[in-house]
């Protein structure tokens, strides 16, 4: 019995009835799979993939339509445009048509990298989105929140014992360290389906987590979304405001998502700039009392100098690249 999976004809339908691990499966039962050209390229499985699973390549709609006993698609039979016919048209008397039928989808497994207030949003939202989720973060002093939101910490000992400031950032990894942590991300990013990195630390290009050769070993169709694109970006391919494919992984790289939610993100910035005038201003004049820790450590510049001890050091490392 030959079964036939054409190409999915419905503008902006991706999906593919039959992957090649399902079509290895029927194979092993006797069954000769035959799947059109293409068919599976929407859904990032490859002709070559189809062929390793034990399926043959038809080259056309037409030449699979004539030759199946039953055909699986995803969709309702439609016109098809470039042979002129309905694919019901094109199917021989007496051929088996199986549509529409949900199987089991297994949740998305996603790794969340950097645990502040960005990472331990995305944690929520995604596993209220049903996945499997991971948290990583160099403090383990943030795994207790990460566990505290359903997911799972993801732990590597790269020998350090303080990576932590008094502000509670992250402080940059030595150059051994940060190395050792790219390993061990390489090896464990392979496992999922979508990796949020939100790592920065203040006043300084934001940490490598991702390289080139990691995302090539991931599989095709997986997701990155680098919220630390602003800063340089936590994965070496990123691009800052654009979408790219390579290797058929998807690199999201926004540099200002406040942006797209803007109602909130104003009234949130708004109550910040209130509160922060409030410490500036004394009986309705302003009074800048550089005892106050907040406008101390708020403070950029005044009288004609930088005064804020990150601002200049960054500033001195500028200089001296």
């Amino acid at each position: 019995m030959k079964i036939g999976v054409p190409r999915e004809i419905v503008p902006g339908e991706r999906r593919v009835a039959l992957t090649p691990d399902a079509a290895a499966a029927l194979a092993k039962l006797g069954l000769t799979v035959l799947v059109e050209a293409g068919a599976g390229s929407g859904a990032f499985f490859s002709d070559a993939a189809y062929e390793k699973a034990g399926a043959s390549i038809v080259p056309d709609a037409a030449a699979l339509y004539g030759q199946a006993d039953v055909v699986l698609k995803v969709q309702k039979p439609q016109e098809h445009s470039t042979l002129g016919q309905h694919e019901v048209d094109l199917m021989r008397e007496g051929t088996v048509l199986v549509a529409f039928f949900a199987g089991t989808v297994f949740a998305a497994k996603v790794l969340v990298m950097g645990a502040g207030v960005a990472g331990l949003q995305a944690i929520a939202t995604t596993r209220r989105l049903g996945a499997q989720v991971w948290g990583y973060d160099v403090r383990p002093v943030v795994k207790e929140q990460v566990e505290s939101l359903g997911a799972k910490f993801l732990e590597f000992n790269l020998g350090v014992t303080d990576a932590e400031d008094k502000g509670g950032y992250a402080k940059a990894l030595s150059a051994d360290a940060s190395r050792k942590q790219q390993e061990l991300l390489a090896e464990k990013s392979k496992e999922f389906d979508v990796i949020i990195t939100t790592a920065l630390v203040p006043g300084r290009a934001a940490p490598r987590l991702i390289t080139k050769e990691n995302v090539a070993a991931m599989r095709p169709g997986s997701v990155i979304v680098d919220l630390a694109a602003e800063a340089g970006g936590n994965c070496e391919l990123t691009e800052p405001d654009r979408v790219i494919t390579v290797n058929g992984v998807t690199i999201h790289g926004p540099t200002n998502l406040p942006a797209t939610v803007p109602v909130h993100a104003s009234q949130l910035y708004a109550r910040n700039v209130t509160e922060l005038l409030k410490e500036f201003v004394k009986d309705g004049a302003l009074a800048l009392d550089f005892t106050d820790e907040v406008i101390n450590a708020t403070c950029v510049t005044h009288g004609g100098e930088i005064v804020n001890e990150a601002v200049k050091a960054a500033m001195a490392g500028e200089r001296t690249a």
